[in-house]
């Protein structure tokens, strides 16, 4: 599925962008503990390609992106892009899906119950924003060095590299009790590595809620609407 993967990003031009991505990672003055790409997939192109990564990219989104970031990691290190860059987990992978299949299944109701929607696959959502929070900053990526001096880990490589996940909480990304896998001393973060990013927090409520503004209901049967947390980083 690598091979299929970089003969996609070569015919799509996604390999040219994220040529041009590194270009201005490697020309920045800024050391960074991660570096992000935001890839643009066609899932219907891929899926010709080869109908098990495009199936892969789907529904197991997460998992697809490692092998993008597998991908991108020879990328830079066979031609050279990014000099700084030490380990593969230093790079974050962003598939960003063109579009969804049409069908049902890919569609997220949010007056649809039961909400069985137990799977961290792409969903596609309609509704109208009610309310929207102010932008603040979230940590995409932070390193994380061993407080003990006599330890190996305690400066140089990239050891301990925490990477913001889909779904994840801010403390799953930085917190003060991780500890060092060699010798259990606690694990401080290099603040000079961290990376911050922008999110916003949307209130969403289904379409469906401008037949009840209307004053009277047709539908005798009783019902709630309820709105939706939208994280949009």
């Amino acid at each position: 599925m690598r091979e299929i993967a970089l003969v996609y990003l070569d015919r799509s031009g996604g390999l040219q962008k994220f040529v041009h991505d590194c270009k201005k990672y490697n020309d920045s003055k800024q050391s960074y503990a991660v570096y992000r790409f935001i890839i643009s997939i066609n899932p219907s192109d891929i899926a010709e390609l080869d109908a098990t990564l495009g199936n892969y990219i789907l529904h197991n989104p997460i998992q697809a992106a490692e092998i993008f970031q597998s991908v991108c990691f020879i990328a830079i290190k066979t031609l050279s892009l990014i000099e700084q860059l030490q380990t593969e987990a230093q790079i974050s992978i962003l598939l960003k899906p063109t579009h969804l299949p049409p069908l049902p299944s890919y569609v997220l109701s949010l007056s649809a119950f039961p909400f069985n929607y137990t799977s961290q696959r792409f969903y596609m959502s309609e509704g109208i924003a009610i309310a929207m929070g102010t932008v603040t900053k979230y940590t995409q990526g932070a390193r994380f060095l061993c407080t003990e001096e006599t330890c190996p880990f305690s400066e140089g490589r990239f050891r301990y590299i925490r990477v913001h996940m889909p779904g994840a909480t801010e403390s799953a990304t930085v917190r003060s009790d991780f500890v060092c896998s060699l010798c259990s001393s606690p694990l401080q973060e290099d603040m000079k590595f961290r990376v911050l990013g922008d999110k916003q927090i949307v209130e969403m409520i289904d379409a469906k809620v401008l037949n009840a503004l209307k004053g009277y209901s047709s539908d005798k049967s009783h019902f709630r609407i309820q709105t939706l947390t939208v994280f949009l980083r």
